[in-house]
């Protein structure tokens, strides 16, 4: 773990001191697009099983949990202008660096849940997947790159991602698990820029 702990902190401070001036015309656009924070958080489940707070930059409106399902999908009415672009370019997710650097995350690892997700784990599961750091991706953020577009066409956006695409999910979450190593993160790290950029 401390070899991994070097190779997420010698990726994620530059990446940071690169792309400041990126989260500075990010932060503005966000602000003037539309009223709210800069920043979107929410509870997540990390390791050991320890909640903590996921940065993104805010893409949907504000309180949009307040005002729709926990589940985006791709013609969410939610959604802000600026926040369709950094959906789909994955901009938003850019801040999770912030939580990298804090130690709650790493940059490649199962992705963190929202508590009403992880109650649905089986205790192998959570013991399996919750054994290591959550990521900013993996092997489940590459197959399902398209998730809100998948959901869009559902009837129950909800109760298809829990019994079609989190069952899924959870077997990418614990294959990694069984197989990662420094190597692993970096090919993972390099197909997710190809998939964003290409």
């Amino acid at each position: 773990m401390i070899a991994k702990r070097i190779f997420d902190l010698l990726f994620t401070i530059p990446s940071i001191l690169i792309l400041s001036p990126l989260f500075l015309y990010i932060a503005l656009w966000i602000k003037r697009d539309s009223p709210g924070p800069v920043f979107y958080r929410q509870i997540r489940v990390g390791r050991f099983g320890k909640e903590f707070n996921v940065l993104k930059f805010r893409s949907m409106i504000e309180d949009a949990e307040k005002r729709g399902s926990k589940i985006t999908i791709g013609g969410d009415h939610r959604i802000t202008r600026s926040g369709r672009f950094l959906r789909k370019f994955k901009l938003d997710e850019f801040p999770q660096l912030l939580n990298v650097l804090k130690g709650e995350m790493s940059l490649v690892g199962p992705r963190p849940e929202v508590p009403e997700y992880v109650s649905l784990y089986s205790e192998e599961q959570k013991k399996i997947i919750f054994s290591v750091p959550p990521g900013m991706t993996d092997y489940a953020s590459l197959e399902f790159r398209n998730e809100n577009d998948l959901l869009a066409n559902a009837n129950d956006p909800q109760q298809e991602y829990i019994e079609k695409i989190m069952p899924i999910k959870l077997e990418y979450y614990i294959k990694y698990v069984s197989e990662r190593s420094l190597w692993v993160d970096f090919c993972l790290i390099l197909k997710t820029i190809k998939a964003v950029f290409c």
